[in-house]
């Protein structure tokens, strides 16, 4: 099984690293290796799937492999197009040709997938005898429905290879393994599920490759967010497929899976983006602190800057704890405040603000003068912002346009606040990375005199609970009453996620770790009257 982690559109560089695997696998005597789906272009290639170059050159890469790599059997996937039509492929190269091919049958079209955009579905089995076993392909959703493996194992498949590229979200590893289940106990034939790496936009392959037995036992898992050759040993037998391997690692803890998912989708978004590093403004809350920690993790303290911003209404504390948070972690840390500027804003408004009260405004002028700096040393030193917010304040708009929402990447944008705080602690499960202070204290945006986040929301435990219902599982507001919340405060959190959709379309991407991430999953008109409050 090899999981790679791959470059979305770099056909050349993906075919290099799968030659590099191939080499791996001879020197361990190894006689078929499995890539995931789409291995050639990377998943998902969207709409470079439109370009007609796009298939020249996975010709040029199928044409290379089959000159290069031998009697190794190679299974692997990509696009390919037939008499004007592009099906989602995998074929088994060896002995310098392509000796079957599969199209994949079930294309997905839900969340983050927009298959039937682009392709075209098969409808026929691929099976083969190699090295006397019958195997037979499917590719991803293929193994989320009945008929294709049904298919292959009616035309005498007895091992089915399933090439993957399934996105990570916070306990999908179970709800794989409850999918091969289901499969076997229809079919009793073993899996091998071979699932793609890396970060890519806002989406994280784990991998978590694995094998599942014709008694639906996992005998095989490889580590999660690690790449790797993980070897198997396939036996037939007159009790049918026997598969062993060394490796079947532990899976991760849900918070655990979330933290490193974090961390592989800001480590690849910042490198194959080509950033020298990220800058982040440090504000002494809880969010900036474990952006802070997530981004050391993932490039090192060295190309992390942390940047202090005070203003009139910052207190001492909030200085001191950023500037711990980036003593213990090591990064680069500066103080740069904004009164001069926020005063010469103030200054050159005089006559347009003229009788009229101190209001927001005057609190997102703050925010904004933030982002100038931040966006300045971004351009000046070639690191990205990264910004701040968390998903409970994206879904009620608690965050200021053009102010900490400018960056180019959020790191918790698909993070409740409530989670937010889990993972500060996980952070902190081997000795203090975020200063126990910065956890405990009351949250706040410190833009006016003794603010408080819950001056104008509800307690987080709350807000989250509403917000999984309106937002992950489409509840609609009575439900959510009926379910025991407050209905004044229920409307209020509506009437917030809907009036702020405008916002969330004009914020950074961030990484999809829950089951509705906002962008792809989660698609809804800025102008609409849908709008509605529920009776009391």
């Amino acid at each position: 099984m090899a999981q790679v982690n791959l470059l979305v559109g770099d056909i050349e560089g993906n075919t290099r690293k799968v030659l590099e695997f191939v080499q791996q696998a001879k020197q361990q005597q190894l006689q078929l290796v499995v890539f995931p789906e789409l291995t050639l272009t990377g998943y998902p290639p969207e709409d470079l799937l439109l370009r007609s170059g796009l298939y020249a050159r996975v010709e040029r890469a199928l044409q290379t492999l089959c000159a290069e790599i031998g009697n190794t059997g190679v299974i692997i996937g990509y696009p390919r197009q037939v008499d004007g039509e592009i099906f989602n492929m995998a074929g088994l190269i060896r002995n310098g040709r392509i000796e079957v091919e599969y199209k994949k049958h079930c294309l997905p079209n839900y969340s983050v997938f927009d298959e039937k955009r682009y392709f075209i579905a098969g409808d026929s089995a691929c099976v083969f005898e190699y090295d006397g076993i019958p195997l037979g392909i499917t590719i991803c959703e293929d193994i989320w429905e009945s008929r294709p493996m049904q298919l292959a194992v009616d035309a005498g498949a007895r091992l089915i290879i399933n090439l993957n590229a399934s996105p990570f979200q916070v306990g999908k590893g179970r709800e794989r393994e409850q999918i091969l289940s289901q499969r076997i106990s229809e079919n009793a034939i073993p899996i091998v599920y071979v699932n793609l790496l890396g970060g890519q936009d806002e989406l994280v392959f784990d991998g978590e490759s694995m094998v599942m037995d014709r008694h639906g036992e996992i005998v095989s898992r490889a580590p999660a967010f690690e790449e790797g050759l993980y070897a198997l040993d396939c036996v037939l037998n007159d009790n049918g497929m026997e598969i062993s391997s060394s490796v079947c690692a532990e899976p991760m803890a849900d918070d655990e899976s979330a933290y490193h998912a974090l961390v592989m989708g800001v480590r690849d978004y910042v490198n194959k983006n080509g950033f020298n590093g990220v800058v982040i403004g440090l504000s002494g809350g809880v969010d900036s602190a474990l952006t802070l920690a997530i981004a050391v993790a993932a490039l090192g303290a060295d190309r992390v800057e942390g940047v202090s911003m005070p203003s009139r209404y910052t207190m001492d504390m909030s200085v001191e704890d950023a500037r711990e948070e980036a003593r213990i972690l090591g990064s680069d840390f500066q103080v740069i405040p904004i009164e001069p500027v926020f005063r010469t804003f103030l200054k050159s408004l005089e006559h347009e603000f003229m009788n009229k009260p101190v209001d927001t405004t005057e609190e997102n002028i703050q925010a904004r003068c933030r982002a100038v700096m931040l966006m300045a040393i971004s351009n000046k030193k070639g690191k990205m912002v990264l910004t701040t917010g968390n998903k409970s304040e994206m879904s009620v708009g608690y965050a200021t346009l053009y102010g900490d929402m400018a960056g180019g990447f959020c790191v918790l944008k698909d993070v409740p606040k409530t989670l937010v705080y889990r993972l500060c602690h996980y952070c902190n499960r081997e000795g203090t990375v975020i200063p126990e202070r910065v956890i405990e204290r009351p949250p706040s945006a410190e833009l006016a005199p003794d603010q408080k986040d819950e001056d104008s929301l509800p307690p987080y435990d709350i807000l989250d609970d509403i917000l999984e219902r309106y937002v992950e599982q489409d509840q609609c507001p009575e439900d959510i009453i009926s379910a025991g919340f407050d209905a004044q405060t229920v409307n209020k959190v509506v009437r917030m996620v809907d009036l702020n959709e405008y916002k969330r379309r004009q914020a950074a991407p961030g990484i999809k770790i829950t089951h509705r991430a906002f962008g792809r999953d989660r698609r809804y008109p800025i102008t609409s009257g849908f709008r509605r409050n529920v009776p009391e």
